[in-house]
């Protein structure tokens, strides 16, 4: 991951919490510009850190938020939604059979046509060689146990996971309310 003191493409900010903790960081909680200038005018975020350029109008001028944090807090209990990318999350974007990180896909532990159901009980991330293996059989009859029983995970959970993927970048500006351990770069 590098630092980087210019501004990163498009001019994206961080959104905080009210609480001044980021919203998410995986993805990392970042709006683009127009939807921050635009929280601005609707006094829903305070704008806590700048970029050195300017927007202007014929009327008016400031310039653009790098950093912003919501007026009202969020909160963060609420179920994780089921989806592709949350799932790959919980379970560390490897196969639960053998760990690749490859060609992942997701599999029903309980096939469906043995009526299992799509939910966080019953689907694992699995890796297209594994799960063409196992095929419409169960674990047992397959030989191939899921590394992790499937659960519903919580949101806290999640979060935590997401700090162990930081992104590419990270505008200097942003450092001060996100936690992974880095490596400063020039």
């Amino acid at each position: 991951m590098q630092v980087i003191q210019h501004p990163p493409s498009g001019w994206p900010a961080l959104v905080l919490n009210a609480d001044y903790r980021p919203l998410s960081y995986y993805p990392l909680s970042v709006w683009p510009w127009q939807e921050v200038i635009k929280a601005v005018f609707l006094d829903r975020v305070d704008v806590v850190s700048t970029y050195d350029h300017m927007i202007r109008s014929p009327s008016f001028s400031m310039r653009l938020p790098s950093v912003v944090a919501l007026k009202s807090y969020v909160t963060q209990d609420r179920p994780p939604a089921f989806t592709r990318f949350n799932l790959f999350l919980r379970d560390g974007f490897a196969c639960q059979y053998c760990r690749s990180g490859e060609d992942l896909t997701f599999d029903h532990v309980v096939p469906r046509s043995r009526g299992g159901r799509t939910s966080w009980e019953n689907i694992v991330t699995a890796c297209a060689p594994c799960n063409l293996a196992k095929g419409g059989r169960t674990p047992q009859e397959a030989g191939m146990r899921p590394l992790m029983a499937p659960r519903r995970p919580q949101a806290h959970e999640l979060q935590e996971r997401g700090r162990r993927f930081p992104p590419n970048y990270l505008h200097q500006s942003w450092l001060d309310y996100l936690y992974w351990d880095i490596e400063l770069e020039a």
